[in-house]
Parts: structure tokens; C-alpha cells; sequence
């Protein structure tokens, strides 16, 4: 792979080009405990873009098979918290994992704070003023390997997939901000709305878990049109699978309970891969733009593949078998090949940027927030993960942090509450 210098003239790679370019970084990359996410992978985010999506001011609805956030359109901001159970056996994990639904039912759903009296505090924080609107947002809630170890009596329900995160080759992974026993999604249109939403649960919850690490982002609208765009200033997420045919989220995305060994309760889950991948934004700006579009395959101003001349254009790898237009080490033809051996590979993504100031040095802390729901991880995220390493794209992103996690399948009704399944 070739770099350029400031004034777009190429040069020849160096085996510690990789060193010099994360040297620059690396004395703040173990201090970015906020830093992270991904670099588009092709096979993923959700095709609606997040700026399309109309307001709803009565909400999504809560019960349901699934979760609302799995499939729900992305929204402009979010909040992933990892979080480590604090609570004491089963029946404190129960009492803990049934006051958290409770919450996020009543978020969902908006309503005025109950009145404790003049000499209680609020029973709301008032963020968002003396009601509480339900506005668009979604709350999901997964589980970490880490929950089934034997503090709970749950091991033998684990879903058969999940584990920790491993450190893939290129990582630079920082455990501190890495997987934990829950992850708690938020995400919505106005940031007061999740910031409301984060404050809310966790003062309902102080006595049952603790935060382990926390990642704010936020979804760009589209411009000028279509997918929206990464910081790398590309679009993310043009090959995400259809979010709205209900067949192929069942091949995709939900786990189904009994198949490959899963046990029965996991039916309308789904595992969650979460990659905080930070940019290397300062050396990206000064590589020229026909090495940028090489390295991803597409245009980056239409996000049309390098044989098109549209966003969604098919690449057509067929007809381009030497990588002479879209080279073999592109990013969107490793991640997705477009194979019939690889088009069950394929995951659901929801793409969101961060932006967490400056790091040590003085360099921007910018990246991407990964996040990707499968059927079955070992099949879609690690195989496309395996695929990825050494791709072009590893000199100009680190990977810092994430962990793999299961979204739990939906409440049904007024009587149930999320994981209940856990412990039938």
C-alpha cells in the first residue's frame, strides 16, 4: 500500500509505517478510554438513513417480541453504557433486571413523574421539564459473557455463542473500556432525550450495577443524500441487509431458540457485536483522494462503487475478477464479496461517530461506533473480522474497545420483563 505526503505525491510504504502512525497516537490511545469505534464495514448499518426517519411523539412501542431498538431507524444520538452487576444472587440480579423494564416502560411510554412530597427528592430529574416525553426514544438491553459466570446460578443457560471479545490482529484493544456483565443502548433524535434516559435508570439502579464504561455518539444526516457518512468523511452502511423483511432478519439477526445448541429462551435475541474503533483523522487528511476511494472501493462523494455510478449500484465483482477497478483488498469487497457462500455473513449494522475532543498529544479523538447484531457471531462478525486483517484501512484506524453481548429477546406484555427467560 502506498502513503502520500502533505503535498499528494505518493510514496512507498515502510515496514513501521504502522508504528510511526500509531506512535503519534499511542501515548494517549490507553488514556482514550472514550475513544473507539469502526471503520465502515460494508456488510452492515441500517439502509434508512437516520435524518429520514419522522418524528414520533408518542414513541416506539415497548412490548414486543423484540427489542425496538434492534430494527427501530437509527437515530441522530446515542449511548452505550457497559455495566457491572453490582446486585447479589439471582434474586438480586431478578429485582435489578425487573426495575430496569419498569424504567424503560415508563420512558417509552412518557407520563408525568409520580410527586414524593415536598420534603423527598424529585422523582425525575426534570431534563426534559415537569413531563416526561416519550419523543423516539428506544432502550435495548443485552447481556455480557461475563453475567453467566457463578454469581447467579445462569451458566447453564448461556446462549451458545457468546464470549468475550477476543484482540483480533491491528487491535490495540484497552480492557478498561472493554465488554461487561450488561450493555444499555439508548438512542434518539434529541441528545436531552438520552441524557434524561441515562440519568433516569441509572439512579433507579444505583444499588444493583455500576458503570464499567461509557460511549456517546451521534448519527450525521445525510449529505446530500442517501447513506449517511463516517468521519472519514464516507458513506457507512450502503450494503446493510433490509431492516424490513422480516425473513431475511430471521436468517440474519434473531437467534432462535433450540437451533445450534442455543437454549430455548434466547427466541427474538440477537448478539451484539460493539467495536470502538478510533480514526486516525490528522494522517487520513493528508492521503490522497484516488488512494481513499482504492482503499474503500467507492466514490467518496456519491459512495457509488468504483464500476458505478450510483450509491447502490452493484459492484459487480464478476465482471472485475483481477480487482483492476475495485482492487481485491478494498474494504467493501473483503468485508462483503457478494458470494452465495458468503451472503449469510452479512449483519445488521447501526453506525454512529464520536468525537472525544483531543488525546495527550493534541490529536483529534475522533472514530466510529460499531455496533452490528447476528444470528451467530462466530459465523457473521468473526468471519468478516478474520477477512479485514491487514485490509489497507489498518494503518489509519485502531480498534480500542467494545465486547460482544446478547440483546435479549422483547417484553411481551405489561406482565413481563426483560431476561425473565434467563430464569424459567
Amino acid at each position: 500500500m502506498r502513503e502520500t505526503t502533505g503535498s499528494g505525491k505518493p510514496v512507498r510504504e515502510t515496514p513501521t509505517r504502522r508504528g510511526f502512525l500509531l506512535g503519534a497516537v499511542g501515548a494517549a490511545a490507553g488514556a482514550a478510554a472514550t475513544a473507539a469505534a469502526s471503520a465502515a464495514v460494508e456488510a452492515t448499518t441500517t439502509a434508512t438513513p437516520a435524518a429520514a426517519a419522522p418524528a414520533r411523539a408518542a414513541g416506539y412501542a415497548f412490548h414486543g417480541a423484540h427489542q425496538a431498538g434492534v430494527l427501530a431507524p437509527v437515530r441522530r444520538s446515542t449511548s452505550l453504557l457497559a455495566l457491572d452487576v453490582t446486585a447479589v444472587g439471582a434474586d438480586g440480579l431478578q429485582e435489578l433486571l425487573q426495575t430496569i423494564t419498569e424504567k424503560l416502560r415508563f420512558l417509552a411510554a412518557g407520563g408525568t413523574p409520580q410527586e414524593l412530597g415536598i420534603t423527598a427528592a424529585p422523582s425525575d430529574s426534570g431534563v426534559l421539564g415537569p413531563e416526561v416525553v416519550a419523543g423516539d426514544l428506544t432502550a435495548t438491553l443485552a447481556v455480557g459473557a461475563s453475567l453467566f459466570d457463578g454469581r447467579f446460578g445462569l451458566a447453564s443457560v448461556k446462549p451458545s455463542k457468546l464470549r468475550t471479545m477476543e484482540d483480533f490482529p491491528n487491535d490495540a484493544l484497552d480492557r478498561t473500556i472493554c465488554d461487561g456483565d450488561l450493555l444499555l443502548q439508548f438512542e434518539a433524535d434529541d441528545n436531552d432525550v438520552v441524557v434524561h434516559a441515562v440519568r433516569e435508570v441509572l439512579r433507579a439502579t444505583r444499588a444493583g450495577m455500576q458503570l464499567r464504561w461509557r460511549q456517546d455518539g451521534f448519527a450525521s444526516p445525510p449529505r446530500p443524500s442517501g447513506t449517511p457518512r463516517n468521519l472519514m468523511g464516507f458513506k457507512d452502511g450502503t450494503a446493510n441487509p433490509d431492516r424490513t423483511d422480516a425473513k431475511l432478519m430471521s436468517q440474519l439477526v434473531w437467534a432462535h431458540g433450540g437451533a445450534n445448541g442455543e437454549p430455548a429462551w434466547v427466541e427474538g435475541g440477537s448478539y451484539l457485536a460493539v467495536r470502538k474503533i478510533r480514526m486516525l483523522v490528522e494522517f487520513w487528511d493528508r492521503v490522497g483522494i484516488e488512494e481513499q476511494q482504492q482503499m474503500f472501493g467507492r466514490y467518496k462523494g456519491s459512495g457509488a462503487p468504483l464500476t458505478g455510478s450510483k450509491e447502490f449500484d452493484d459492484p459487480h465483482y464478476e465482471r472485475d475478477p483481477n480487482g483492476g477497478s475495485i482492487p481485491l483488498s478494498a474494504h467493501m469487497r473483503v468485508a462483503n464479496p457478494r458470494t452465495p457462500g458468503t451472503d449469510n455473513q452479512r449483519m445488521l449494522r447501526r453506525a454512529f461517530n464520536y468525537d472525544g475532543g483531543i488525546d495527550a498529544n493534541g490529536n483529534l479523538d475522533q472514530g466510529s461506533i460499531f455496533t452490528a447484531f447476528n444470528q451467530d457471531i462466530e459465523r457473521q462478525f468473526v468471519t468478516v473480522q478474520k477477512r479485514l486483517v491487514d485490509e489497507p484501512l489498518v494503518d489509519y484506524i485502531s480498534p480500542v474497545g467494545g465486547g460482544y453481548f446478547f440483546a435479549l429477546p422483547g417484553v411481551k406484555n405489561a406482565s413481563d420483563w426483560l431476561g425473565k427467560g434467563m430464569f424459567a
